[in-house]
Formats: C-alpha cells, sequence, structure tokens
C-alpha cells in the first residue's frame, strides 16, 4: 500500500514573512504561498497564490530562514477545475481545508465549516 501523501507548511522569514503551504502529488510538492498563514476561522479565507513545484526532499528542508510550522500526511476529499478540498493531519490534529481557485495564480484558502473529528 503506498504511503500517505505528505505536507509541509514553511513559516518563511525573508524576504517578507509568509508561510508556504506545500502538498506532496505526482512526485513533486504543490505550492501556494499564504501570506498570513492557514485560516482559523471559517469565516476568514486567505490569499494563497499559486507558486512553482517544490522538489520532495524540500519536505524537510529548513535553514536560518525557512522554519517548519506544521508537517503531516494530507488527504483529497474533492477535486474539480476550480477547488480541492482536503484534510491536513498535522502535529495538532486534522484540520479540512478548500483551496478556491479565483484566476491565474489566485487562490483563495479556506477553513470549512465541517471539521470532522474523524476525517478518513
Amino acid at each position: 500500500m503506498p504511503a500517505e501523501p505528505r505536507f509541509v507548511l514553511h513559516d518563511h522569514r525573508k524576504p517578507s514573512p509568509h508561510f508556504d503551504l506545500r502538498l506532496e502529488e505526482h512526485g513533486v510538492l504543490r505550492s501556494w504561498a499564504v501570506p498570513k498563514g492557514l485560516p482559523d476561522d471559517p469565516a476568514h479565507d486567505r490569499l494563497a497564490i499559486g507558486v512553482d513545484d517544490h522538489e520532495l526532499d524540500h519536505i524537510d528542508f529548513e535553514d536560518e530562514h525557512k522554519s517548519i510550522a506544521d508537517t503531516g500526511t494530507w488527504q483529497e476529499h474533492d477535486r474539480d477545475e476550480r477547488r480541492l478540498v482536503f484534510s491536513l493531519h498535522g502535529r495538532d490534529g486534522v484540520r479540512r481545508f478548500a483551496l478556491i481557485h479565483t484566476g491565474g495564480n489566485q487562490w483563495l484558502l479556506h477553513l470549512t465549516k465541517e471539521q470532522a473529528v474523524n476525517v478518513g
């Protein structure tokens, strides 16, 4: 059985403070820059900017400008051309999000109202 796909949330301090959400898929890390970090309230979406894919070895990369804010596995629940619904199984539990494509490289990162206690 294949391993669960991994994710990492990097906390970048340079050139300006932001977070990078990276989801393992098809041998790369799909990546979004999230200037204000993951949303913690379903009423407040966050801007996510699609950036270039990264190599898988970036999953545990840290240096003086970048640290790992969270890591674990992720699970896809639904996907179409405009939206990806997924759960992050991180250090502090499971949170369900949606990435909604609004055009170009612009996305909204949304914490869903449905936060399943046992996603699986």
